[in-house]
């Protein structure tokens, strides 16, 4: 899709683009929580993990160019997220990667490669950590794995159109739609605090690894991104020019070529 939207207004007003008609949706209850889910297609599994404050419907962009390359998308909605629901405990990173295992095993889904955004990142690697017979792959955008790889916050118009955007879905889409500045406590406190890994964690990742960058990410330490890289064996990095970090929804084929590169890639 040859379509730009780097300063987010497109986003701002409408969103990404509809998601098509799931072959698959519903949700499944785990470890108090329904964790909503859809597949697409079929073929060698991909799944897309979005951000955090986003939801499954933030990668609308995404799924016709992976359906067009003869792939099974899955989309899920983290816990608290969108469709699914949470209980009363803290996030945390581990237990929403938990959650995705779960998706995993109602689809009947031996192996699929994960596609992760921010803190879908996140719980995409620990998966590649945990479970790493039920990953083929991870494309690793825009995240931290240690408190020490981001940078000092700074509002921008972007940033403040994504949020705005964030805030009009939870109330369209959660099933606590007033409950959106909780939300963002919440989450805001898990991203404070966790993801917590050193480099010996990262040395024990086998599976195939991106370590994906954009050039004018806000939240992100290029020096961070690069550690992560060195630290996990075989990692690429890849840096995607002119984008920052909501690349999937400014330049949507850009993003799209990347992804597509690395999971021909590892053959998946």
């Amino acid at each position: 899709m040859e379509f730009d939207d780097d300063e987010l207004i497109h986003f701002e007003a409408h969103g990404a683009a509809p998601l098509p008609p799931a072959a698959v949706d519903g949700h499944v209850a785990h470890d108090g929580a329904r964790i909503w889910y859809a597949s697409y297609g079929v073929g060698p599994a991909v799944i897309l993990l979005h951000g955090g404050l986003g939801h499954s419907g933030n990668w609308g962009y995404q799924i016709p160019a992976l359906l067009r390359r003869g792939r099974r998308v899955v989309l899920i909605d983290s816990r608290g997220h969108g469709r699914s629901t949470r209980d009363s405990r803290p996030y945390s990173y581990e237990l929403m990667a938990a959650d995705v295992l779960a998706v995993m095993d109602q689809l009947h889904l031996d192996k699929a490669a994960i596609v992760g955004w921010s803190d879908g990142a996140c719980i995409a690697l620990i998966l590649a950590m945990t479970a790493p017979s039920r990953v083929e792959g991870v494309f690793f955008f825009a995240c931290n794995m240690d408190p020490s790889g981001t940078l000092e916050f700074v509002p921008t118009p972007v940033i403040d159109r994504c949020f705005g955007r964030h805030a009009k879905d939870y109330a369209a889409l959660s099933t606590t739609p007033d409950d959106f500045n909780p939300f963002v406590e919440a989450v805001s406190l898990m991203m404070q605090t966790e993801p917590n890994y050193q480099a010996a964690d990262l040395g024990l990742i086998h599976v195939p690894v991106a370590i994906v960058l954009a050039e004018h990410d806000e939240f992100i330490k290029p020096d961070h991104a690069e550690y992560l890289a060195r630290s996990i064996p075989n990692a690429e990095m890849i840096y995607l020019n002119g984008v920052s970090h909501f690349a999937p929804l400014q330049r949507p084929s850009q993003f799209s070529a990347a992804v597509e590169s690395f999971l021909d890639g590892i053959g998946s």
